[in-house]
């Protein structure tokens, strides 16, 4: 259809704002960080080693734990102390989460909530530090700071050199059915028992960094972890009845499981669909008494940044082998029998895939178990383990897809979702260690953005909440918001601005802006990069940038530093014709453009009138017969040389049957965009054009495009195929369509008053002392 390519002309208004590159904004390469976004020539990172000996008190609800901490120095810088984050203080009475948390009123609170907000206030787990020592065993000075400890060493820590430090605690957990919160404990009043979920428990070394030294931004709540790559050797002693769940690889199967459960777990390896490790019959007869003895079970976790567990008698425990490109391992789950049948059908096969979905868009997954378990926490990641909250109603029943985010958390989808977006962080941020604390949306953004692929892969139109650009207008045109380059604690709308845009983000940039082989790889190489180190922002969008040659920072520009939105709008499509230059020709069909034109009121109602020239002709003169449209003499010896003056090219362009136009647009939501133009014609075909970003360059504000097509043009509409977040459907087409819209009736009601209501109670009385003489 493309006959010749488009002219630009644009404005006086510069579209330098919107192009400038992000050097001024992004960090100075150096040796650690290299300018093409990859980890630099001397690019380090510390490491922390772990052997933990912990015990759950079921019967207090609390943690009880001694651990031994090696910490290794690989910075080239010399250290007198560390720091020890006790993320469990989050709950203390006294902590700035508890104390700074705001709220505007009590109207409209459900009980369950109100009982929250009173346990809440009187529930304190601060973290009971016993002992802090050194490797010979001597006590080491350490000051705690709200959710952070500083320990001061005995002697300075070279690079290169390593420290051995004992801590010795315990706490409180809390009841994560009334508080929210990322790790505690669910009571079934029905049979007494609980279901742990066990996380941020142990004291953990704060990251120490080349861009950040010491990370010890305190613990709010929203903004997650910053952790150290370590290798990890866990005792976890708990009540003999219980089943433990937990990152690393069970090192003593045969002293907490029977024969016939040793067996299951061998057998469920090679199975092609999930196998019972410890049955709904088992469980249930966990649970029915609890057991007076304890075991210890022992689990290795080897290159991970944190170790979680989850323990009950009401466990369920079903697991399935699988196959990354020869790593092999197993996918498992562990929930009670309240989370069946949903778990059992999905929960295990949603992890493997999972696996198989973001190994084949990042690396290959590289551990050798990954675990799902059902209990109080709603959705939350750790190493080989995450926790996942939907549930069935308790009827058994449960929704497809949920009308309500309340009924979400009982819903088919909800759960396969809820699975493949933690199990998935298992890439972002368990081994792509990127900042939580300081950048939420590189881990949640990246992995809600894989979440979406996976989820498009499970079945056709899986109901996404997340991914597509047309769900996230309201976000982007609404006024709360803050640039998704924001820090973690100071996010409003957090699940829109951290997981959806930045999502949203990645998909436009796949599906519109790179293609998706240019995309793929590129975001494949930023995976294998980063894998088990730790990027910052510039490293992403310089490697994206490096790994597909193409210049991005105006995208980084607009959806990540600014809160503008996609609004373009077609303002304008005009028709020009082209002359023949020969009068006869074109004068005629000035003659009918001059016909064909409209009249107004008064020539209207005029015609008829009686005229003065009419009663005296001798008013008459030439020009009451002139026209200049009549095709004189002069014109046909006018055209005649033209025509002989002309080579063979100049007459062939006379000749062309080509139609142009002149498209004029406006950016109205300030985000600049490609433009995508479907291009209807009069014969009824279509023809679908795009065009790159850097057409506003010059101008971000409006833009004119020609377009020189070979047939009539009926309509042009703006991104037919919704691929931009374009706010404004109306004004993308041109001529405007008629927008439909569907409106209902409904009976009016007649109130009931209080005299009926009385009478009402009165006759329901009588009734009932008629049935009681009865």
């Amino acid at each position: 259809m493309l006959l010749v390519c488009g002219q630009l002309e644009v404005g006086a208004q510069s579209g330098e704002a919107a192009f400038r590159q992000l050097e001024d904004q992004l960090p100075t390469p150096n040796a650690y960080r290299a300018a093409s976004g990859a980890p630099g020539a001397d690019y380090w990172q510390q490491r922390a080693d772990y052997d933990i000996s912990v015990e759950l008190d079921d019967e207090n609800q609390r943690i009880i734990g001694s651990e031994t901490i090696v910490y290794y120095n690989h910075s080239p810088d010399v250290l007198r102390y560390v720091w020890i984050q006790l993320d469990a203080n989050l709950f203390s009475r006294d902590s700035d989460a508890h104390v700074t948390a705001t709220r505007s009123s009590f109207d409209g609170l459900s009980f369950k909530a109100l009982r929250g907000i009173l346990y809440r206030e009187g529930f304190d787990s601060a973290l009971a530090i016993t002992k802090v020592t050194g490797a010979d065993g001597s006590d080491l000075p350490y000051s705690i700071v709200k959710t952070m400890m500083r320990v001061d060493l005995p002697e300075t820590l070279g690079p290169g050199e390593s420290i051995e430090i004992g801590i010795d605690w315990s706490y409180s957990l809390i009841d994560a059915k009334l508080v929210r919160a990322r790790s505690g404990f669910e009571f079934f009043p029905e049979d007494g028992n609980f279901i742990y979920e066990v996380a941020q428990w142990y004291p953990r070394v704060a990251a120490y960094t080349d861009d950040r030294g010491w990370h010890h931004k305190q613990f709010i709540g929203s903004g997650e972890f910053t952790i150290e790559f370590g290798d990890y050797l866990v005792r976890i002693t708990v009540p003999e009845d219980h089943i433990v769940a937990a990152s690393g690889t069970l090192e003593n199967p045969g002293e907490v499981l029977t024969s016939d459960q040793q067996e299951r777990l061998k057998r469920a390896s090679t199975a092609s669909k999930p196998v019972f490790v410890v049955t709904p019959e088992e469980a249930k007869a966990n649970q029915s008494e609890a057991a007076r003895g304890k075991k210890t079970w022992v689990f290795q976790a080897k290159r991970v940044r944190d170790f979680a567990f989850a323990s009950s008698r009401k466990f369920i425990w079903d697991a399935q082998g699988y196959d990354i490109n020869g790593n092999r391992g197993l996918g498992m789950s562990f929930y009670p029998n309240e989370a069946e049948p949903l778990w059992s059908r999905y929960s295990t096969k949603a992890t493997i895939h999972t696996l198989e979905v973001y190994s084949k868009f990042t690396f290959d997954y590289p551990y050798p178990v990954a675990i799902s378990v059902n209990g109080p926490v709603g959705g939350m990641e750790y190493p080989m383990i995450c926790f996942n909250g939907p549930r069935p109603k308790k009827d058994g029943t449960y929704w497809g897809v949920a009308p309500n985010s309340d009924q979400w958390w009982h819903s088919k989808y909800g759960l396969i979702s809820v699975i493949i977006h933690e199990v998935g962080h298992n890439f972002f941020p368990m081994i792509v260690n990127s900042d939580e604390r300081q950048w939420t949306w590189m881990d949640e953004g990246l992995n809600t953005f894989l979440q979406y692929l996976a989820e498009q892969e499970w079945e056709e139109d899986y109901p996404s909440r997340r991914g597509e650009p047309r769900d996230m207008i309201g976000y982007m045109t609404s006024q709360a918001q803050v640039p998704i380059m924001s820090n973690s604690e100071s996010i409003l709308q957090f699940g829109n601005n951290a997981y959806a845009k930045p999502a949203t983000a990645l998909n436009v940039l796949r599906e519109t802006i790179l293609g998706r082989d240019l995309f793929d790889f590129a975001f494949k190489e930023y995976s294998r990069r980063w894998m088990f180190k730790r990027p910052q922002p510039a490293d992403l969008f310089r490697t994206l940038e490096d790994a597909s040659g193409i210049d991005l920072d105006w995208f980084w520009r607009g959806w990540f530093y600014s809160t503008d939105h996609v609004d373009l709008a077609i303002e304008d499509l005009r028709r020009f014709e082209l002359d023949t230059l020969d009068p006869v020709i074109d004068k005629a069909r000035s003659r009918r453009e001059r016909e064909a034109a409209p009249k107004s009121i008064s020539e209207i109602r005029n015609r008829g009138l009686p005229h003065r020239l009419e009663s005296y002709p001798e008013l008459a003169d030439f020009y009451n017969e002139f026209d200049e449209l009549d095709v004189t003499k002069k014109d046909r010896e006018n055209y005649d040389k033209l025509i002989e003056s002309l080579n063979d090219a100049e007459r062939d362009v006379l000749k062309t049957d080509a139609f142009f136009y002149v498209l004029k647009l406006r950016n109205l939501g300030g985000m600049v965009m490609p433009v995508i133009l479907k291009i209807r014609y009069a014969d009824g075909s279509h023809e679908l054009r795009e065009y790159p970003a850097e057409l506003w360059r010059r101008n971000s504000q409006t833009v004119s495009k020609a377009l020189i097509v070979d047939r009539e043009i009926a309509q042009v509409e703006l991104d037919p195929h919704l691929q931009t977040a374009d706010a404004d459907r109306e004004n993308n087409y041109f001529p405007r369509r008629i927008e439909k819209e569907r409106f209902k009736i409904k009976k009016s009601k007649d109130p009931t008053n209080p005299m009926q209501e009385a009478a009402k109670a009165a006759d329901a009385k009588e009734g009932e002392d008629e049935k009681a003489d009865d």
